[in-house]
């Protein structure tokens, strides 16, 4: 099976050849410029670098002429790319990765990872005052406003907000201690 890809040293035609230069020319800095604006993503990097090149070869714009320079456009078209994504990105409901239920499949299947971590949890949860523990259970454990903690506590609301606020800080110290990390 004889397979020719474009832009290959053995392509035939002068536009392949062409592309193919115009990749080794202007490839690793677009690379670089594309995978810096994407935050190290890779793969969204080189779809990114693939859809420059093929607009670039839409265009028949593979060389250089005295009407416009070939590298400051490509990476403008990159660039319009990558805003692209993002906008389309930032406009759609998040999506659901294709591996989530694996994901699911883990956190299910991982019992003594759950266990120590509760264990944990409540070591860290022993280490507050009692004060700061009851604030915490009426509002976060019962799933009560903090009127209604107030109420069952008998102090003013205040009292509750202010409790919760330094019990979890507290708490977030504590499990920092145990080598919990949030």
């Amino acid at each position: 099976m004889n397979v020719m890809v474009i832009g290959s040293a053995g392509a035939i035609s002068p536009e392949e050849r062409a592309l193919r230069e115009l990749y080794v020319e202007h490839g690793p800095a677009l690379y670089t410029y594309v995978l810096r604006m994407l935050g190290g993503d890779t793969h969204r990097t080189e779809d990114i670098i693939q859809e420059t090149l093929l607009r670039c070869w839409n265009k028949q714009n593979l060389v250089d002429d005295e009407s416009m320079a070939v590298r400051p456009w490509m990476f403008r078209v990159a660039r319009n790319l990558v805003i692209d994504a993002h906008r389309t990105k930032m406009a759609r409901p998040l999506e659901i990765s294709g591996a989530a239920w694996l994901t699911e499949l883990g956190a299910e299947a991982d019992d003594i990872e759950r266990m120590l971590s509760s264990i944990v949890l409540h070591d860290a949860l022993n280490s507050l005052t009692p004060a700061h523990r009851e604030a915490l259970q009426a509002t976060f454990f019962a799933d009560s406003t903090t009127q209604q903690a107030a109420e069952d506590l008998g102090v003013p609301q205040g009292t509750v907000k202010s409790r919760v606020y330094y019990a979890l800080r507290s708490l977030r110290a504590a499990l920092e201690e145990r080598g919990a990390h949030w």
